[in-house]
């Protein structure tokens, strides 16, 4: 009796304590000292693809429809914005009941931007279909395309089974695979443009004669709101992307968020509600931004054409042998905020045997910075056209002249000797005359004495 009381407490104790570790949600602190209740979570800088945080970023959970990210990018890869696409009865009636919808209508004809519109705001999994169709003919080739450009990203750990994200069996990514998708995916401007949208209304098509479809978006983060409840998760620099939920994913999202030239993407995968009923993924990626833009900064250190030297160019014309070496891009380096900026120094490599002519925006060199094992670059360029000097021609020219005048020279020589030799002949015959006269006078006067 008394082994059965211990069991029978024991069993209490132990039910207790997973009652309490189980169906309490609490905030986990982890390597950064943030407080994070999501299990699965990754914080990226946009630019280099840096992680500022992280916990379990490769570990393969179910996206939801985060999936439609990779939608997303393969429709504006693959279409015009303006081309129209069909809904099918597949599109439609293959969604369970339940999951998010834009309410289209089979044989609905619509264009791929008021398709793609209604996928990234309302989270439409009908519109994802009809995308799908519509470029691959199918869901399931283009799943595989889905897959394929997964691996080109340098995702490791994804597998899409469908364009919307709806619970499949092999359907899984993870924060970091992910993070990726939303990094490429903001570097396309109708997808970042879209994205900060809050609301989004469907016009009149050959199906549906009414401008009642309004949506507004999934996304709190986006969503300006004044009050003071708690429930309030609007941030003022969060400019993006997706969210996702499904019973077996939990509340997920890829936010983004920008400020200054910072730009976070924030992946928070497995969400739940905390005891008061505050969603865990918006409260996770509040921390993670605060973490981000309170120890980080983008610094310029280079504007497009700024000058970083002067150098003379052999061969030049003395009005353009001094070049300025300009930079072609800008250059942002990625720093912790405690960095002092002064002390920093590029490396610039100039091309071996620069002579003219150059043309002005001539590539010349490189310039680059090594910070933390990452490496910003850009081009130099000539910041002006060098155009070759004529100093060669002239000596040319000098020593043609030169060689003529030598000739010339050589020509007449054989003359003047011809000349001198002439004249001596005639002074020696004046000189043998002279004496006959002498001669022929003294006789004369010989005689007339």
């Amino acid at each position: 009796m008394k082994k059965a009381k211990k069991f029978l407490y024991l069993f209490i104790i132990l039910f207790f304590i997973q009652f309490i570790f189980i169906h309490t949600s609490f905030a986990v602190e982890n390597t950064n000292n943030l407080k994070i209740y999501s299990p699965s979570y990754i914080l990226m800088e946009a630019s280099t693809g840096k992680i500022l945080a992280e916990n379990n970023p490769n570990e393969v959970m179910p996206p939801a429809s985060t999936t439609k990210i990779m939608t997303a990018i393969l429709t504006v890869e693959n279409c015009k914005l303006d081309e129209i696409a069909t809904v099918s009865h597949n599109a439609i009636f293959s969604v369970p009941p339940s999951y998010s919808i834009a309410s289209l209508r089979e044989g609905e004809e619509l264009t791929v931007e008021q398709l793609l519109n209604v996928l990234l705001i309302q989270s439409a999994n009908d519109a994802a279909n009809v995308l799908a169709e519509h470029i691959a003919g199918s869901v399931e080739e283009f799943a595989k395309m889905m897959n394929d450009k997964a691996k080109e990203l340098g995702c490791k750990n994804t597998n899409f089974v469908n364009a919307n994200g709806v619970e499949e069996d092999d359907h899984y990514s993870t924060a970091y695979d992910l993070a990726l998708m939303g990094k490429y995916a903001m570097q396309n401007s109708t997808i970042r443009n879209i994205v900060t949208k809050t609301q989004y209304t469907l016009p009149k098509t050959n199906k549906y004669d009414k401008e009642d479809r309004i949506f507004n978006t999934t996304n709190d983060l986006i969503r300006e709101d004044y009050s003071d409840s708690k429930d309030n998760y609007y941030y003022e620099y969060a400019n993006g992307l997706k969210t996702g939920y499904t019973t077996e994913a939990g509340s997920c999202i890829v936010a983004t968020a920008k400020k200054d030239n910072l730009e976070l993407i924030a992946v928070v995968l497995g969400g739940e509600t905390t005891d008061d009923g505050l969603s865990e993924r918006n409260l996770d990626c509040i921390t993670l931004f605060n973490y981000g833009f309170d120890n980080y900064k983008i610094e310029n250190v280079n504007k497009a054409n700024d000058v970083v030297q002067q150098i003379d160019v052999f061969g030049a014309t003395a009005d353009t042998q001094k070049l300025d070496v300009v930079v072609k891009n800008d250059i942002n380096l990625f720093l912790d905020k405690n960095t002092d900026i002064s002390q920093i120094s590029p490396d610039i490599e100039l091309n071996n045997n620069l002579k003219a002519p150059i043309s002005m925006g001539d590539t010349i060199g490189k310039i680059s910075y090594n910070i933390n094992d990452t490496t910003y670059s850009s081009d130099l360029i000539a910041g002006s056209s060098v155009y070759k000097s004529d100093i060669l021609s002239t000596i040319i020219k000098l020593l043609l002249a030169i060689l003529a005048l030598c000739l010339l020279f050589k020509l007449l020589k054989p003359y003047k000797s011809k000349s001198r030799k002439s004249s001596k002949s005639t002074s020696k015959r004046k000189k043998k005359s002279g004496k006959h006269s002498k001669n022929n006078t003294f006789r004369i006067n010989k005689y007339l004495r």
